[in-house]
């Protein structure tokens, strides 16, 4: 058989020009008697300029949205952080921002301080963009240590912080009450001008210590009951309730309550400077009296009358931030599956407990508003 020259048609003319493939040159070694040797003939192609175009493309759309997704991602990590049992929520301003307004919440009676509200402090101290804290006060106050513990820490944060910031802006903003123990706790935002905000209807005040005592012995001796207790002194069992207190016994506590509403008295000093230089006002007004925001206002406890919005719009006005690009947050304790089976145990618990019984029996000193000792006290008087 004969070989057809390059490029002809079996019937003499020349073929259409049609690019011959490059094939595997050991197809030269296949037979035309065994076509089934022929190895896999491997086309190559040149790809075109828009497919270029479009893995290009493709790559940098891949890079630039990984690299959107880590800067998002690094943003969004204080939302996820659960360091110390507590989690970041958003508030208003600017969810992405960098710089951040910190509003620290202090509720309900304060018994403790190393708890929830010390987490909250440690988490902004631990925080380089917070610029700027409000305080949210929520309470009619509790333990003299626990208010004391409390005040330290966060005139404590603000001092270091302004280690690092040229300013750092502490204000507080009270809820329904911020009376004693609350208002001693108002007073960590140091001498600063415009910095304690009262709701409208806000109770404050309420100067002054107390320790709950009760006289049941009345009712002991309508029972015939008598407390047989055995003492190395008779002072041991000053705070009694089976003992009638004696004017000796009075007068010793008195002089231990009087050194801590010295203190309450010198603190108010260092956080209401004016009382500073008119002692006589500030004792006028440290009389246990509580006061509404109006007669707050006006004897000097407090420096303006709003709303938390309004505390926040101070503390952004004294970092030298803009509303729009700062983002406001606050902290809550992350509930778990355990956290919700605690509290399920909690609220069928026995109410005598004992433990609770022996606490609020143990003699101490607290800065509270309350008026069930006087209460109690009149009813046995009675």
């Amino acid at each position: 058989m004969s070989q057809l020259p390059t490029g002809e048609s079996p019937q003499g003319g020349r073929s259409s020009e049609i690019p011959s493939p490059i094939v595997n040159p050991g197809a030269r070694m296949a037979t035309a008697s065994n076509p089934s040797s022929y190895p896999p003939v491997i086309v190559q192609t040149q790809r075109s300029g828009w497919s270029r175009f479009s893995s290009w493309l493709g790559w940098t759309g891949f890079i630039f949205c990984a690299i959107a997704l880590i800067g998002l991602r690094t943003r969004l990590a204080d939302y996820f952080n659960t360091s110390g049992g507590i989690t970041e929520k958003f508030v208003s301003g600017a969810e992405f921002g960098t710089d951040k307004i910190a509003v620290i919440t202090i509720s309900g009676p304060i018994l403790e301080g190393d708890g929830f509200v010390k987490r909250q402090i440690d988490r902004i101290r631990d925080d380089d963009n917070v610029k700027g804290v409000v305080v949210r006060i929520d309470s009619p106050g509790g333990t003299v240590t626990g208010s004391d513990f409390i005040y330290h820490h966060l005139k404590k944060l603000r001092e270091e912080k302004l280690k690092k910031l040229d300013r750092f802006p502490m204000i507080v903003s009270m809820g329904s009450m911020a009376a004693s123990g609350g208002y001693y706790i108002a007073m960590a935002v140091g001498d600063q001008e415009k910095s304690i905000f009262a709701e409208p209807t806000t109770t404050t005040g309420s100067i002054g210590v107390i320790i709950p005592h009760y006289d049941i012995t009345g009712l002991m001796a309508e029972y015939g009951v008598k407390d047989d207790s055995i003492a190395t002194n008779p002072r041991k069992q000053m705070l009694s309730m089976t003992k009638e207190l004696s004017a000796e016994d009075r007068e010793i506590l008195h002089a231990y309550i009087n050194d801590s509403f010295t203190r309450f008295k010198n603190i108010v000093k260092d956080g209401r400077p004016h009382f500073a230089k008119d002692e006589d006002a500030l004792n006028q007004l440290a009389t246990g009296e509580v006061f509404t925001a109006n007669q707050a206002l006006k004897n000097g406890l407090v420096d303006e009358i709003g709303f938390v919005e309004a505390a926040i719009d101070r503390t952004l006005e004294l970092a030298g931030l803009e509303k729009e690009k700062t983002r406001v947050v606050k902290f809550e304790a992350p509930i778990s599956l355990f956290g919700m089976s605690f509290a399920n145990a909690a609220s069928t618990r026995s109410p005598l407990d004992l433990a609770a019984l022996v606490d609020l029996s143990a003699p101490r000193a607290y800065y509270l508003c309350t008026s069930l000792p006087p209460i109690v006290t009149t009813r046995m008087a009675k």
